[in-house]
Order: C-alpha cells, then structure tokens, then sequence
C-alpha cells in the first residue's frame, strides 16, 4: 500500500501541472481521481495500522473498525471529488479549449501503467482477504485505471479529429465511473458500523445447521454481525435437553460455526431444558 501510494503521488502532482499547462480538464480530472487515490491509500495505510493495535480493557475487540472508518470516509471523499469533476467538465462542454491531444496522451498512458502496477501490488496483498479498506483501495486504483484509459482515448480523438468536445466529455465519465465505484464501498461501510449481518453470511441458515446438531432443542436471539469486514461474530442463546453434557454440545457448534460459516468469534449461552414434572422428596 505504501509503495503505490509513493507512485501515484509523485505520479498525480506532475499530472495535475501538466493539465494545467495543457488546458485539459480530462488530465485534471483523472489528476482529481488520482489525488482521492494518494487520499485513500494514506488514510488506508493508517486505517490498517491503527486496527492492529491490540485489545484494551475498553476496548475490547481492539480498533479493527478503524478501516470501516477509513473506507467510509474514503468513499465520501470521493463522491465529492466526483462532483466538482462534473461541474467542471459541463461548464467547459460549451466552450471546450484548445488542447495538445498528443500530450495528455502520453501522460494518461503513464498514468495507465503506474495504477496498473498499483492494483497489482495491492491486490497480491489482498489475495483471498475480505478487508474493505483494501478492496476500497483496489476500486479507487481500478478506476483510475479505466479513467486514464478514457483520457488516452479523448487525446487520440482530438489528435485524429480535432474534437476538442470529447475532452470534458470524458472528464463527465470519469466522475461517473468514480460514483459508481464507491457506492458498493459505502454500502458495505454503512452495513457493518449498523451492526447488520455479513453479506456472505445467512443467519437462518446459522441457526438451522445449529439445530440440527444432536442435543440441541432449539436456538433463539441469534445475532450475527461484523465487527471489521474480515472478523464477523455471533451469540445466541442455545437450549439443550435436560440429560445433555451442554460443554460437549457447546464445543461440537463452536467448530461447526467456524468450518462452515467461518465464524471464530460465537458467544454461545448454554441453557438446559428444565423438566416440567417436579419430584418432590419426602
């Protein structure tokens, strides 16, 4: 993450003097989209380093919610980058300037590689992980490698035929694509900070399985929510029959919670079915 947070800054501070020297509103706004990037990828760094911190007696799931944070905080950020990019780009689409369609097609093609080799590097790092704070950042490089893409073609254009109009035309699309790109993130942000269940993760299918294992009478205020988006937890209240050895039935959920459902963190309340004949002694 720190590696392509060096390549995409040093990259976006000669993007932006090289648009502003050109008069391309397309090289500025893939600049913008770059500079949420640098953005995200700083606060996601810190995000990271911050939820591993360990527990404390106050807090005791420790500080993994800090990338929830940095996600949502990630997304919004780049909601209102989006939005200046399109004022701008409409405002220009009247009266389009006159641009040097052979540089910005150069400097976007530089700006193709330095995000292609960025989501190489952090999508290696999260390989086969569910942490939003690295799929936001995947997304925001992903992006901005279409939106680099998007300024190749605008330059070729007005290369070729001399439409100066395609520049904050495609400027519009890339604060589109960027919209469209956070929403997922932001979603997922709002879902796990209000405590809702994992996408990935059915609770009536959590308590059915539960169920189903021998002893087990029945399973009520079952709860499953994520504390991080890599580190979901559940508890549940589970009444077994009187005669059940309820330690022995606890340990037989605890694994299949965790085999099946990937749930390593289950507060299981254990309670036996009281028999309803009372024998009284003489």
């Amino acid at each position: 993450m720190l590696v392509a947070l060096v390549l995409n800054g040093v990259y976006t501070v000669g993007q932006a003097l090289a648009g502003i020297v050109l008069g391309s509103v397309a090289l500025l706004a893939d600049a913008g989209h770059n500079l949420s990037d640098v953005l995200a990828l700083g606060l996601a760094a810190t995000a990271v380093w911050w939820a591993r911190r360990p527990a404390t007696p106050t807090h005791s799931f420790g500080f993994r919610r800090a990338e929830i944070l940095g996600a949502l905080i990630n997304g919004l950020s780049v909601v209102a980058i989006a939005a200046v990019i399109i004022v701008e780009a409409a405002r220009r689409v009247g009266n389009p300037p006159e641009v040097a369609g052979g540089w910005v097609m150069l400097i976007a093609g530089l700006g193709v590689l330095v995000n292609a080799v960025s989501v190489w590097i952090i999508h290696r790092a999260a390989r086969g992980s569910r942490n939003l704070n690295l799929r936001a950042s995947i997304i925001h490089l992903a992006g901005d490698t279409l939106a680099s893409v998007g300024v190749v073609l605008a330059g070729f254009l007005v290369v070729t035929l001399g439409w100066e109009v395609v520049d904050p035309l495609v400027a519009i699309m890339i604060g589109v694509v960027i919209i469209v790109s956070a929403w997922k993130v932001l979603r997922d942000a709002v879902l796990v900070l209000f405590e809702a269940s994992p996408s990935h993760i059915d609770p009536e299918a959590v308590g059915t399985a539960m169920v189903g294992v021998p002893g087990v009478q029945e399973v009520h205020d079952l709860h499953v929510w994520s504390v991080s988006s890599d580190f979901p937890a559940m508890s549940a209240h589970v009444i077994v029959g009187a005669d059940i050895d309820c330690h022995h039935v606890r340990s037989v959920l605890e694994t299949l919670l965790s085999e099946r459902f990937q749930i390593g963190h289950a507060t299981l309340q254990m309670e036996h079915r009281q028999s309803r004949h009372l024998t009284v002694g003489s």
